[in-house]
């Protein structure tokens, strides 16, 4: 696969379709696990979820199923969640839950009751005598999975003749790591299972076309002009700013009209209070001072620094301090990043949102979502979460992402009509989807992208 890391950026200049036998075939769901799911690096979890020696979590796609933990020396190990006995998966997924996730010193069996430490060796067995000298420790020990850090997260590969990690996330790790994701931490984390094939699900946050459709509200803070870009195996996406208003490209940016110091206000206020996603409570309450600390007319350029200086000042006051990124490198770095197959970061130098999408079973027509807003906390005040599962029409979601969520199902039923002649994304807003489909066609051998007839503007 080392051709896709050569691939050039904006390779999607052209029109292109896009079958819908990636969506909505049983055939291609079931072939994703051997081709795609066994084969790439996929993240699974966060580092500090599991802190200390006997620290463990799982992470299930498909059938397969995987044990991460903290091993006595402290390293961080991943096996697969299973007995090699007689194959019962070790740890079970409490009823309900997304995942299995404690403390223990070893994993015993439910099964017979076979004994396995953290370093994966079988200590007990009952009656061992009968297999007559043949329980070696390499039959028996637990299967090896591949498993690295990066970013915060821990990330498997189930293929054992795998790159390293830091080799496949390029060119979006070293476009990242100025931010110092790993110094993050979960301000809350939800899941939910949608009537939806996981692409859909996913796709829906890979550009920033739909906002004047799905999201019309936030029209009023700006009209910025979406883009994606092709980066290899993966993509991300970001807008253009304004003319003169270049510094404001980030996912930080000012509110558009007349008076940046209202409109920056009234936006951080309601993404506080609608998403609870992209923003703090310290970037909320030093936007809401602006008007008071600058003067009408005051250019863009300037509110913009001011706000963002007055809040890093008043977050290092309280022992929270951010990353030094060049400025040049955060306009550059875009909004969000889309890590192949089925991870996004949205980053920012003081929060992220992410989001994580995996098929439920062998539906096409269902998946895991999963998002996850990460802020900067002082030392030992970060909040303790775990995955909540919260259903569609909760107001637990705010009222912004359930409009994401009532064009998933919709999208879905709709490619499955026998007049859907294929999906037209935008060849400039949406690249991210197209180097999606490239990507898995390369991975799957089928589907990818067709180019589009030039006709007539409609």
């Amino acid at each position: 696969m080392n051709e896709m890391s050569a691939m050039a950026p904006d390779a999607a200049e052209k029109p292109v379709s896009i079958p819908v036998e990636a969506y909505i075939s049983p055939d291609y769901v079931k072939a994703e696990q051997a081709k795609l799911w066994r084969k790439v690096w996929l993240q699974a979890g966060r580092v500090e979820d599991i802190p200390e020696p006997g620290n463990y979590m799982t992470f299930d796609i498909l059938t397969d199923s995987v044990l991460i933990l903290r091993d006595a020396s402290g390293e961080i190990r991943a096996y697969h969640n299973v007995c090699t006995h007689r194959g019962r998966r070790l740890v079970d997924t409490p009823p309900g839950a997304r995942n299995a996730r404690g403390k223990q010193a070893k994993f015993v069996c439910g099964f017979h009751a076979w004994t396995f430490d953290l370093e994966g060796h079988c200590g007990r067995v009952m009656q061992q005598e009968d297999w007559q000298g043949a329980l070696t420790d390499e039959r028996t020990r637990l299967g090896q999975v591949r498993v690295e850090s990066w970013g915060g997260w821990v990330w498997i590969n189930l293929d054992p003749d795998c790159g390293p990690l830091r080799d496949y996330l390029e060119p979006a790790a070293s476009m990242l790591e100025p931010f110092q994701l790993e110094n993050m931490r979960c301000r809350w984390r939800k899941w939910i299972i949608f009537d939806c094939n996981w692409k859909v699900a996913l796709e829906a946050f890979n550009e920033t076309y739909h906002v004047p459709g799905t999201h019309p509200e936030f029209m009023a803070f700006g009209n910025f002009v979406g883009w994606g870009k092709a980066q290899g195996r993966h993509s991300h996406i970001g807008y253009d700013a304004p003319a003169g208003q270049d510094e404001n490209k980030a996912k930080l940016r000012l509110g558009a009209g007349s008076d940046p110091r209202i409109s920056t206000a009234e936006m951080q206020v309601y993404t506080w209070e609608q998403v609870n996603t992209n923003t703090t409570r310290t970037l909320v309450d030093a936007a809401l001072r602006l008007r008071d600390e600058l003067p009408e007319g005051t250019p863009a350029a300037d509110v913009l620094r001011h706000w963002l200086d007055s809040a890093k000042a008043d977050d290092a006051a309280r022992g929270v301090i951010w990353p030094e990124v060049d400025p040049a490198h955060v306009g550059k770095s875009g909004t969000a990043w889309q890590i192949f197959p089925n991870f996004q970061i949205g980053h920012a130098v003081n929060n992220a949102l992410c989001y994580n999408a995996r098929p439920y079973g062998f539906d096409p027509d269902k998946c895991i979502f999963e998002a996850a807003v990460y802020e900067l906390y002082p030392q030992g005040e970060a909040p303790y979460t775990e995955w909540e599962y919260i259903p569609a029409g909760d107001p637990r979601w705010g009222s912004v992402l359930p409009q994401d969520f009532s064009n998933m199902a919709a999208v879905q039923q709709g490619m499955k009509n026998g007049g859907f002649r294929g999906i037209i994304p935008n060849p400039k807003a949406e690249q991210a989807v197209i180097n999606l489909h490239r990507n898995l066609a390369r991975y799957m051998g089928t589907g990818g992208v067709q180019d589009l007839p030039g006709q007539d503007t409609i």
